[in-house]
C-alpha cells in the first residue's frame, strides 16, 4: 500500500488490480471458473472448456498456430464473439473472421496483443544482430523480429530450424513462446527468454554421454525384440542424430519456471526432420545441491546417503531426461496423403500385440491431440527414462564419478528411488482439492510414478503416513528394486512412448488420468504435505549493461527487493 500510494500513477494502477490481489478466488491456475483462472482466456466473460477446445479445434482447421494466442470471449449484437488475440507488433484495425460452420460462436482474429512488449524485445534483437558471431545467427535473429513483428508462426518455425543447426555457440539464447505448462488447454505458450554462456569443461563431460546414447536406447522397453533399425524398432527414428548437449550458466532467464534442463525446439516435426539441443543450466542447478535442503519425507536412517548421493542421481538422472527421454521416439504420421511407415504393413503394437490403429492425421500435432494431458504425460515419460536407466552400471564412470564398485551404482540406484517418493509427495502441493485439478505437469507426472511403484512395484516402495504427527515417509526395499521397481517403471514407461508414438489418446487419458487421480488416502497425504510445505526458492538474476563501453555484470541480493530490482532494471 505504501508503495503504491507514492505517485498517482502507481495509485491508478493499484485500484485496477486491488480486487483481484486481495480476493481468496480464484485460488489457482486452471479452466476459467469460480476456483481457477488463466491469463490465456482473459476478460470479463468467462470461457469454458468446451468452448476453448471449439475455438482451438477451428484454429486448426484454418492452419493457425496456437502458441502465441490468447482466446477472449465477448458478445456483439447479441452474439457470441471470441477474439483470438495474436501477439504481434503489428496491430489490426479489422479482424479476420475465421471460416466455421458450429454455431458456438464468431471467431476473429485480432492482432496486436503485447504489442509494446515486443517491440521493446525487437529492437533489442536487432542490436543484437551487430554482434552475431556467423550468418546463421543473423539469420535466425532476424527471423524472431520477423515473426514477433507479424505474429507469423511459420516464421518462428523456421528460426527454430535456423538455431538448432548453430551448434555450440559461446552464447547461447532461447526466445519466444515456447512453453505451454501453465495453459490448462495444454497448446499455448507463454513467452520466455534466455540469454546463457557455454561451460566448456562441463559439457565435454555431456558429450560422452551423447557419444553412448545408442547403447542406452536400445536398452529401453520399446526397442526390446526388434533387429531392424540397428535394433532401436519401428518407435524410434530410423537415424538418431546425437543432438548438442551444452552446459551452460544463464546470464538471464526470464520466464515463470526456471528449469534445470531444457530440450527444445518442442515442434516434434522439426526435432525429426533437423535435430534438437539439449542444455543443463548449471547455475540453476547447482541449487539442487544445497546439503541443508533435507526432505522431511525421508526416514532418519536414510538421511545421510540420500544426501551423499542427492545431487549425483539428480543430475544424471536429469541428463537422462533431457538427451534421451525428451529426445526419442518417432511419431506415426500421415501428411499429403503419404504415412512415414509402412501403411499396408503398419508396426506391431507391444501393447496390444496387432497392427497399430491410430496415427497422427494431417495437421495434427502431439500437443493438439492431446491437448490438457501433452505437458504431463511428455514429462513423466522423460523422467521415466532417467529412472529407468539409472542403474546401469557404465553410466556413473560417464559423468566422472568415481562409482567403480556395485555397492556404491546400487546406492545411488537406491536414492533416485527414494527421490521418486520424495517428488511424488511434493508435487501434491499443486494440486488443486477444490477444482480437482493440478496446476504444475511435473508434479502431475512426478505423483504419477509414484502412484505407479505403490501399484505395481509388489512393495519396493511405501508411504507410512502419521496423520497425529503430520508425518510422511518414503521407504524403499533395495532387494525389489532390479526386479519389481524396474518391472514397475517399465510398463508404465512402455505405455507413455506407445501412447505417444501412436497418437493413442483414447487409451492413454484413461490410463494416466486414474494414475494422477487425487482421493482417498492420497487426500491426507497432501494435507501433511501442506503442512511440510517450504517457501519456495527466490531466484534473483544479474543484469548486463554496457558502461564507457565495458560490459557491466550487476548482481541483486537474494530478497524480493532484489527480484523487484533485477526486473525493473532490466527494462523489459
Amino acid at each position: 500500500m505504501k508503495l503504491a500510494s507514492s505517485t498517482n500513477k502507481a495509485r491508478t494502477l493499484f485500484a485496477r488490480i486491488a480486487e483481484p490481489i486481495y480476493s481468496l478466488k480464484p485460488s489457482s491456475l486452471g479452466y476459467p471458473s469460480q476456483e481457477t483462472q488463466s491469463a490465456y482466456y482473459p476478460g470479463s466473460h468467462q470461457t469454458s472448456a468446451e468452448e476453448i477446445a471449439y475455438v482451438s479445434q477451428t484454429m486448426e482447421i484454418n492452419g493457425i498456430l496456437p502458441e502465441n494466442t490468447r482466446i477472449r470471449k465477448t458478445f456483439r449484437d447479441g452474439k457470441v464473439v471470441f477474439e483470438l488475440l495474436q501477439a504481434s507488433v503489428e496491430t489490426s484495425d479489422s479482424s479476420q473472421e475465421l471460416n466455421t460452420q458450429n454455431p458456438i460462436g464468431v471467431i476473429r482474429v485480432v492482432k496486436g496483443d503485447h504489442s509494446q512488449e515486443l517491440q521493446s524485445i525487437c529492437s533489442h534483437l536487432q542490436l543484437a544482430t551487430q554482434h552475431a558471431t556467423n550468418p546463421r545467427q543473423r539469420q535466425f535473429l532476424e527471423q524472431y523480429q520477423q515473426s514477433f513483428q507479424t505474429g507469423d508462426l511459420e516464421v518462428y518455425r523456421q528460426s527454430q530450424k535456423t538455431w538448432v543447426r548453430d551448434i555450440a555457440p559461446a552464447v547461447e539464447n532461447i526466445f519466444g513462446f515456447v512453453e505451454n505448462y501453465r495453459d490448462p488447454h495444454g497448446i499455448r505458450s507463454e513467452f520466455e527468454g534466455l540469454v546463457a554462456i557455454s561451460d566448456r569443461e562441463e559439457t565435454s563431460v555431456l558429450t560422452k554421454l551423447v557419444q553412448q546414447s545408442s547403447v542406452f536406447i536400445r536398452r529401453l522397453p520399446w526397442t526390446e525384440g526388434f533387429l531392424g533399425n540397428e535394433g532401436r524398432g519401428p518407435f524410434e527414428k530410423n537415424l538418431f542424430k546425437p543432438p548438442a548437449f551444452t552446459s551452460i550458466h544463464a546470464l538471464a532467464y526470464c520466464s515463470s519456471t526456471l528449469f534445470g534442463g531444457i530440450n527444445l525446439p518442442n515442434y516434434n516435426d522439426i526435432r525429426q526432420e533437423c535435430g534438437f539441443k539439449n542444455f543443463v543450466i548449471a547455475n540453476r542447478r547447482s541449487a539442487e545441491a544445497n546439503e541443508a535442503d533435507i526432505s522431511p519425507f525421508v526416514h532418519p536412517d536414510d538421511v545421510q546417503t540420500f544426501q551423499k548421493y542427492k545431487y549425483t542421481a539428480f543430475y544424471i538422472c536429469l541428463a537422462l531426461h533431457e538427451l534421451l527421454g525428451h529426445g526419442l521416439g518417432r511419431m506415426m504420421t500421415e501428411e499429403d496423403g503419404k504415412f512415414n511407415f509402412d501403411r499396408a504393413n503398419p508396426p506391431i503394437n507391444p501393447l496390444t500385440k496387432s497392427p497399430i490403429t491410430s496415427w497422427y492425421r494431417p495437421g495434427q500435432t502431439w500437443t493438439s491431440v492431446f491437448a490438457d494431458l501433452a505437458t504431463a504425460v511428455e514429462e513423466c515419460r522423460a523422467q521415466l527414462v532417467g529412472a529407468y536407466l539409472m542403474d546401469s552400471p557404465d553410466l556413473p564412470a560417464l559423468f566422472g564419478y568415481p562409482l567403480s564398485t556395485d555397492t556404491a551404482t546400487q546406492d545411488l540406484t537406491y536414492n533416485l528411488y527414494i527421490q521418486l517418493g520424495v517428488d511424488g509427495l511434493r508435487g501434491l502441493q499443486d494440486f488443486n482439492v477444490e477444482a480437482e485439478k493440478w496446476g504444475q505437469a511435473h508434479s502431475r507426472g512426478y505423483f504419477a510414478i509414484l502412484k505407479c511403484l505403490l501399484r505395481e512395484g509388489n512393495g519396493v516402495m511405501k508411504v507410512h503416513c502419521d496423520s497425529q504427527k503430520d508425518q510422511l515417509t518414503v521407504s524403499v526395499d533395495r532387494d525389489r528394486i532390479k526386479t519389481d521397481g524396474k518391472q514397475a517403471l517399465r510398463g508404465m514407461l512402455l505405455r507413455l512412448h506407445i501412447y505417444r508414438c501412436t497418437a493413442d489418446v483414447e487409451s492413454c487419458r484413461p490410463y494416466f488420468e486414474d494414475l494422477s487421480k487425487v482421493d482417498g488416502d492420497f487426500l491426507e497425504w497432501r494435507r501433511i504435505v501442506m503442512v511440510k510445505r517450504k517457501p519456495k526458492w527466490t531466484f534473483v538474476q544479474a543484469n548486463s549493461f554496457i558502461e564507457n563501453d565495458q560490459v557491466v555484470l550487476r548482481e541483486y541480493e537474494a530478497t524480493t527487493t532484489g527480484v523487484i530490482q533485477s526486473w525493473a532494471e532490466r527494462e523489459v
